[in-house]
């Protein structure tokens, strides 16, 4: 069940799932989590673009960056060149902080590259050199080479998931945000922060894999793109907040009676 939330602050409407009645206890906890979540923290705007950091729309209850991110907005991406942007960060991100990712989208954006038309026939030195904010920059270039002349050949056409995780340098977790944000699939992402959280709160294992966790969401989900969406980027959020160093989950304080 969804219910509209309106902020009055800035006039935004979001989903909010509540009020489930179901007999799995899981299904129930899951739910629980997200709205939670979005009561605390509010509409996130996952994926940020540099057009709308260059337009000043701002996330300001995030922590770190806050430029470019568009609440309670999933029309985005709207171009083919935003969507290609999002796939640029999605590849540019992997081991390294979104400041350190902004700071590479950013110099190819001065260097007008941020295209895969662009990328295709940028100098590899420069690309290199213009990625290098993002760390391991000599393979991420190749990489990014690759994924122009893929995204080039792709058309209109939305990727398998198993296509994704075919091409160089795309794992499970680059994937599904390349499905989720790029394409607007609900194929839920998983990151360290979301394991940490549910493993701290008992709803998995330490030993869980990827693929266990990723199942745990989206059997007791809605399939639904903004919810999707949303839960991926609040759990980064509450993760940033309480899980930084891997704390107790007494430390929890928002979640730590919920499961």
């Amino acid at each position: 069940m969804k219910n509209s939330v309106q902020y009055p602050e800035t006039g935004r409407t979001d989903t909010r799932i509540s009020r489930v009645t179901t007999p799995a206890c899981l299904k129930t906890t899951i739910l629980k989590i997200y709205d939670c979540l979005l009561a605390s923290y509010g509409p996130q705007g996952w994926w940020p673009l540099t057009e709308l950091r260059e337009k000043g729309t701002i996330n300001p209850l995030k922590t770190g960056a806050v430029l470019g991110y568009h609440p309670a907005d999933y029309s985005y991406p709207q171009t083919r060149n935003q969507q290609f942007e999002i796939i640029c960060g999605a590849l540019l991100t992997q081991n390294t902080s979104w400041i350190q990712v902004e700071k590479a989208l950013l110099n190819l954006k001065q260097l007008h590259s941020l295209s895969h038309e662009a990328i295709l026939s940028l100098d590899p030195e420069i690309l290199k050199e213009a990625i290098r904010p993002a760390g391991y920059y000599n393979q991420k270039a190749i990489r990014l080479k690759l994924l122009a002349g893929w995204f080039s050949e792709l058309g209109d056409r939305v990727p398998a998931r198993e296509e994704l995780l075919s091409l160089k340098g795309v794992g499970p977790e680059t994937a599904d945000s390349i499905l989720l944000y790029a394409f607007k699939q609900p194929s839920f992402v998983v990151d360290a922060y979301t394991k940490r959280i549910v493993t701290n709160l008992g709803l998995a294992d330490e030993e869980a894999g990827y693929n266990e966790i990723k199942a745990l969401f989206e059997e007791n989900l809605p399939e639904d793109l903004a919810v999707y969406q949303e839960y991926h980027a609040l759990l980064v959020e509450h993760a940033k907040r309480y899980y930084q160093k891997k704390n107790l989950r007494a430390n929890d304080i928002i979640l730590k009676y919920i499961s």
